[in-house]
């Protein structure tokens, strides 16, 4: 089950007359790459090239097109102190009405990019794994909540996020794709060991944390030497999740401290692994 925040078919089907704009160039410090795009209409926006002057710029470019009913031409802006955005870098930008063609292209290009996001596996859904799937939710990653407890998973309401109810949840981590991460805070310590073990077995995971304490982590160790014979898997263990350096138990606060830490570890691989999101040809 997915709840999802609004996408590029339903912006299209409000929105049908828009322009699409698509940084097509960036030299020197830019708020964008040319991987950013937006699609502009006469009331509504999609998407974004990075904000500030030069954006606001490029929608009333675009709109005053749409007005005239004509095509926009291309724009290459300096960034500099004229337009008040001193990046200091040369930005190109195309505009291009849309048509059938073009949004069919787009809505394909949008679902491969979703289906290339890394999945984040948060096992879980009580008070800290929603305000980490909440956390986690705004940024390109593909999260999922998994639990045992149908009413808790039923009670959580995470927009932009898929939610899991299995009674063996360490089945979800042998089947996950490759560069997945895993975050365990589920309610039981022995259930948080079994998917932890699991997730660890992985050589390719991106990411493996685990929320507790000194104590949860000196048990956990310990348990892996007697348990599974392969205490060297630990080293590979995040626990506590969100590192030590801020003494805060809120669920929040874990939530952002360990968000940043998981989309580090996520993003890091595909960066490396993922060619830049393709333009129309």
């Amino acid at each position: 089950m997915a709840a999802k925040r609004e996408d590029i078919r339903e912006f299209l089907r409000r929105e049908p007359d828009c322009v699409f704009v698509e940084v097509t160039g960036a030299a020197g410090s830019t708020p964008r790459d040319t991987d950013a795009w937006m699609l502009v209409a006469a009331e509504g926006l999609l998407g974004t090239i990075g904000g500030g002057q030069l954006e606001y710029m490029a929608i009333g470019h675009a709109r005053r097109a749409l007005r005239q009913s004509r095509p926009a031409e291309a724009m290459t802006v300096p960034l500099g102190p004229e337009i008040g955005q001193c990046c200091g870098g040369r930005v190109g930008l195309s505009f291009t009405n849309m048509d059938t063609e073009l949004a069919l292209f787009l809505i394909a290009r949008s679902d491969r990019e979703m289906a290339s996001r890394p999945h984040v596996y948060v096992f879980g859904a009580g008070h800290v794994g929603d305000a980490l799937a909440m956390a986690l939710s705004l940024v390109p990653l593909r999260i999922i909540l998994v639990d045992t407890r149908e009413d808790e998973l039923s009670a959580s309401n995470v927009p932009g996020i898929e939610t899991c109810l299995t009674a063996m949840p360490e089945a979800l981590v042998r089947d996950a794709p490759t560069g997945s991460s895993f975050v365990i805070l589920t309610h039981d310590h022995a259930l948080d060991f079994l998917i932890a073990a699991e997730a660890l077995r992985r050589d390719d995971a991106a990411y493996v944390g685990m929320i507790g304490s000194k104590t949860k982590r000196a048990t956990f160790k310990n348990w892996l030497s007697r348990e599974v014979g392969r205490p060297e898997l630990f080293e590979r263990l995040i626990c506590p999740i969100g590192g030590t350096a801020v003494k805060d138990k809120r669920p929040a606060v874990i939530a952002a401290l360990a968000a940043a830490e998981i989309m580090t570890a996520a993003l890091a691989g595909v960066q490396k692994r993922q060619p830049a999101f393709a333009a129309k040809a």
